[in-house]
């Protein structure tokens, strides 16, 4: 990972001949992470693709015919390359109105190298026809941890002897429609479409844009025929086949739909209903409306990710569809709204190369936090956030972290990971805050509106902010795009004679930058709030500042827009408890309950007696798990607060984990409630109360888990044994 940024240089197009040549020498000792990720060289460009396809079940290949229209980008040319993984072609010509000339081509099973009938000029279109079959189960390409198969397309239980559905789903990202039509593989390429689908009568199909034909057959197929108007880029493209049960909604107009399995139909206003005030938040928040001319959400089997956002209509895995009961228990409200946040971060505007993924990613994980604050309120948000900046931590040691936006790169599914999403997220976050909402997202309208159905990278982004605000924003996309790591505080407070001052130390790993971090300071003085504003930009620094009297609390970053960490040195529970209670911002609740967490003195029970109250249920649950049952001087409080939420808290893994809390105690007085418990129509709740009679009344759990019927049994069993490997 590099911190420079250059690009078409002498230099760089040294470096990608290299890689042919070390590619095809095994015996190099070749450091992938020493070569530049040039953006892809654009000698043609993508202007109109038009394909005709049918499927072979049996041997699980589609037979294409395509038309591709493409353009030199600038200079004159008389070759085309076009990707084109696994594939046998037939025949490849060149279509000149009614005239159709065969052209010469070499094709090594992964590029298609073209020769064309003369040189053309980058103010002429030019058509291509091919004619070939796609074979994807029989590709050599390597999945990732983020995308597991790179075959492009896929067939699932194609025979009809699983107990499964049969489809056919393709997953584009990253490079891997190439398995299934020929073309320029690139983000950085983009081109409108029509896609003609032969299929079985019977089957429901999808693809982008809107449905403009559906033809019935005589040998009992049906050829549905849709058209995307706007450009998009190749890995975008997408097609889903099989027996979907399709919901109809609608946003300002516009087809909103649902595709689901026949199961799972009726829920599908419970799964996807806030779709449509999604789509109207971000259309109204960004001063974009929704680009397309529909949007459609479909669930497929045995899916190769969590989800894809292909252009107006996005895949889900199967996770997502639930029955009523199943969403009394969970939802997958994130991943819908991250998703949706694409069509505009991602398909409108792309990142121009894999290096740029935090033009996708990132955004599209803040969008799913901001919805997460309009539609539940700020501490709904700030746990969203909460939960970002821990899962970056994960990927981090001592401050150490990739480059946010990297132009080396072992490869570039490698871009898939907690700085692409997480972190990317939240310096987003931090950078709203620094500009305030109104010019931040006067910024992201005029990013998106400058390079509509285009691509984007960070320095775009910046050019944005600096057009809007009239300020130079190059230290802050410096330090936090084009450099890596993140800060260390060690925070040490003192006061003297109406004086506090503050040191602090940043200790991240010495290779890791010195951060310049503007940050706000909350002193809480005698039920006072003081804030101040100080500038860390040295690896050791002190502030002083007078105060009436001394702090009871001292609130560094109280915004908590910090992409690092702070530890403050001598805490002790008393401190954390009126931090609880005095500055109860969702960041400041969780740092006290986890504190509280692992302390044994009597403040930090009154902490967790608190936090069985939180509003938010992950704290509620932290605090069942860890309040101590001993503590005689809260014991009463806290088995009256265990029952009521035992009984009637809103979120049934809560209800779980007072239950399981309860029988801990091994006390018959809660048998009653366990036993009850069994009857519930969550399942959670159920596996709860026979994981707790197992530890009470064994014979009655095995009882219970008799009575309940097959489906039933099969979502619990796993929940028993995950309960029960648990600590309370």
């Amino acid at each position: 990972m590099n911190k420079h940024f250059l690009k078409y240089t002498l230099f760089s197009i040294v470096l990608l001949g290299c890689q042919n040549i070390e590619a095809q020498n095994a015996n190099l000792n070749i450091d992938e992470l020493s070569i530049y990720r040039a953006t892809a060289l654009k000698v043609n460009d993508l202007v109109h693709t038009k394909l005709e396809v049918s499927f072979d079940y049996g041997k699980q290949y589609l037979y294409g015919k395509e038309w591709v229209t493409l353009k030199p980008h600038f200079y004159e040319t008389d070759t085309l390359t076009l990707d084109a993984k696994g594939m046998d072609i037939k025949e490849i010509t060149i279509i000149e109105g009614k005239k159709s000339t065969p052209l010469k081509y070499k094709y090594d099973n992964k590029q298609v190298f073209i020769t064309l009938n003369r040189k053309y000029k980058s103010t002429e279109n030019y058509t291509i026809f091919i004619d070939y079959t796609s074979k994807p189960n029989e590709l050599k390409e390597k999945g990732s941890k983020a995308i597991t198969d790179a075959k492009g397309l896929f067939f699932i239980n194609p025979d009809g002897k699983e107990d499964k559905p049969i489809q056919i789903w393709t997953q584009g990202e990253t490079e891997a429609s190439s398995a299934w039509f020929p073309t320029i593989d690139k983000p950085n390429q983009k081109t409108t479409s029509e896609i003609a689908m032969t299929v079985a009568a019977k089957y429901t199909t999808l693809s982008n844009g809107k449905l403009v034909s559906q033809k019935s057959n005589k040998n009992g197929t049906r050829t549905d025929i849709w058209k995307m108007d706007e450009p998009n880029a190749p890995y975008l493209f997408m097609m889903a086949v099989g027996d979907f049960k399709v919901y109809k909604d609608s946003y300002n107009g516009k087809e909103v739909s649902y595709y689901l399995e026949p199961k799972y139909a009726p829920y599908a206003k419970q799964i996807f209903g806030k779709t449509p005030d999604m789509m109207n938040f971000y259309s109204k928040m960004l001063g974009v409306e929704y680009p397309w001319v529909k949007y459609a959400q479909i669930v497929a089997r045995d899916y190769a990710s969590g989800a894809m956002e292909n252009t107006s209509a996005t895949l889900h895995g199967e996770y997502v569809q639930k029955t009523e009961r199943e969403l009394l228990d969970d939802n997958q409200e994130s991943t819908i709204a991250h998703e949706l946040f694409h069509q505009w971060f991602g398909d409108y505007v792309t990142a121009e190369s894999w290096s740029n993924l935090t033009m996708n990613e990132s955004f599209a994980t803040f969008g799913e936090v901001l919805w997460h604050g309009h539609d539940a309120g700020q501490d709904a948000e700030d746990r969203s956030r909460y939960e970002k900046l821990q899962n970056y931590f994960r990927s981090q040691k001592n401050g150490d972290s990739p480059i946010l936006a990297r132009f080396h790169y072992n490869d570039k599914e490698d871009m898939f990971d907690n700085i692409s999403y997480s972190k990317g997220s939240i310096i987003l976050y931090a950078l709203k805050n620094q500009m305030g909402d109104q010019a931040f997202f006067k910024s992201l309208n005029r990013y998106l509106t400058t390079n509509a159905f285009k691509n984007g990278e960070p320095h775009q982004l910046r050019l944005a902010m600096e057009d809007v605000t009239g300020k130079d924003w190059l230290p802050y996309f410096d330090q936090w795009y084009f450099h890596g790591g993140s800060p260390i505080l060690d925070v040490n407070y003192k006061y003297t004679s109406g004086k506090i001052t503050i040191t602090i130390n940043q200790s991240q790993d010495s290779s890791v930058q010195t951060f310049s971090l503007p940050l706000k300071v909350d002193f809480y003085v005698n039920g006072t709030k003081i804030r101040k504003e100080i500038l860390i930009d040295k690896r050791e620094q002190s502030f002083s500042f007078d105060v009436p009297a001394q702090p009871n609390f001292i609130d560094l970053d109280p915004d908590k827009i910090l992409v690092g960490q702070i530890n403050v040195e001598k805490k002790t529970a008393t401190d954390y408890l009126f931090q609880y209670k005095n500055a109860p911002s969702y960041f400041n609740r969780i740092e006290a309950v986890k504190f509280a967490s692992k302390d044994k003195t009597h403040d930090a029970q009154l902490i967790l007696l608190a936090g069985l109250a939180d509003q938010q249920d992950d704290l509620r649950i932290l605090s069942i798990k860890a309040i101590d049952l001993n503590d005689n001087q809260t014991k009463e409080a806290v088995i009256k607060s265990l029952l009521e939420i035992a009984k009637n808290d809103k979120k049934t893994i809560v209800r779980a984990a007072a239950i399981l809390k309860l029988a801990e105690t091994l006390d018959n007085n809660y048998k009653g409630l366990l036993q009850e418990s069994t009857n519930n129509q969550s399942y959670n709740v159920i596996a709860a109360g026979i994981c707790g009679l197992k530890k009470i009344a064994s014979d009655e759990a095995d009882k219970a888990l008799n009575s309940l019927d097959e489906d039933t049994k099969k979502h619990i069993i796993p929940l028993i044994k995950k309960f029960g490997s648990q600590k309370y």
